[in-house]
């Protein structure tokens, strides 16, 4: 067994495919989509900013959701391409602090604005009419702030705990970025105590809001089938639908790899499962967001002069 060497600040990461064609085919496609979720996040950012009919509340957490989920792919696919092609698998001890840090900041942040998005949904078709006081711009940006503080604070104290511990085997992190249960599988102490609090923090800042979010848009989805209004009825549900779609698609896979029993869990499995919630979700949000949405079809029309013959 390899001693963990405190003179080295290096640790490996092993990767998400084989250094073969096959896997260079794949790490292009994966390239592809950082693309594409770069693109489609930033323009999505960009255009919130600047159309003023996009200034709700809604559109507000919306070009969070962007922003987190450009910062969140950015944490983890260039490192790995750069690693793939050069042929190098080491990623720095601060390195892997700041990677992890980053990624967790933005995985317990989007846990919490993904909830206030359902909330702001729920007034505004269950409550209409209470909607610009229960929802004022005030109430927005301390939603905002409150998802970025807490999963900063939340972050900031996984990070620290798990470069401090002492490592005892093999640095090969068999993962391809800095992930907690990865770097724990590495440790020479019981972490038994550690892994419950990860098991917490997975509840608070995914679980519960993941819960929280399926029981708000089902009180939704009951309202927007007693509308009489069928163009209100189609807006909402194709708003509720797509959002309820995004939440799945990010957060059953991270719930289901970070609450299982350690005995049950596989690198293989964990490092497919975090595809989903680290590289094609931030892919998926724009699209959904913006491809059904009538409204940011229009602003992209008046933006960037494009999308003017599409229809809702």
């Amino acid at each position: 067994m390899e001693k963990w060497n405190q003179s080295s600040n290096d640790f490996i990461l092993l990767g998400l495919f084989p250094q073969t064609r096959t896997g260079l085919l794949f790490l292009l496609l994966i390239v592809l989509v950082f693309f594409l979720a770069s693109v489609g996040n930033s323009a999505m950012i960009h255009l919130i900013r600047v159309d003023p009919r996009l200034h709700t509340p809604m559109y507000f957490l919306l070009s969070q959701l962007s922003l987190m989920d450009l910062m969140y792919i950015s944490s983890t696919v260039p490192k790995m391409a750069f690693n793939f092609l050069s042929g190098q698998k080491a990623i720095s001890f601060l390195g892997c602090g700041m990677q992890s840090f980053f990624f967790l900041t933005m995985a317990g942040s989007e846990g919490l604005l993904l909830a206030s998005m359902a909330y702001d949904r729920y007034v505004a078709i269950c409550h209409p009419l209470h909607y610009p006081f229960r929802m004022s711009k005030w109430t927005c940006v301390k939603m905002i702030i409150g998802s970025w503080i807490l999963g900063s604070i939340n972050s900031l104290a996984h990070t620290v705990y798990i470069l401090h511990i002492p490592y005892c085997r093999s640095r090969a992190i068999n993962h391809f970025f800095c992930d907690i249960p990865a770097m724990l599988a590495l440790s020479c102490i019981n972490n038994w105590v550690y892994e419950y609090l990860v098991f917490v923090s997975t509840s608070l800042f995914l679980l519960l809001p993941f819960i929280g979010i399926i029981a708000s848009y089902g009180r939704v989805l009951f309202a927007v089938y007693h509308m009489h209004s069928k163009e209100g009825k189609k807006k909402a549900f194709t708003t509720c639908s797509a959002h309820l779609t995004v939440v799945t698609f990010y957060c059953a896979p991270f719930v289901y790899t970070y609450l299982r029993p350690r005995h049950l869990r596989s690198p293989a499995e964990d490092k497919i499962l975090a595809v989903f919630y680290t590289i094609l979700t931030p892919m998926l949000n724009p699209i959904i967001y913006s491809l059904r949405n009538k409204e940011v079809l229009g602003a992209m029309t008046r933006v960037f002069g494009i999308f003017s013959s599409m229809k809702e």
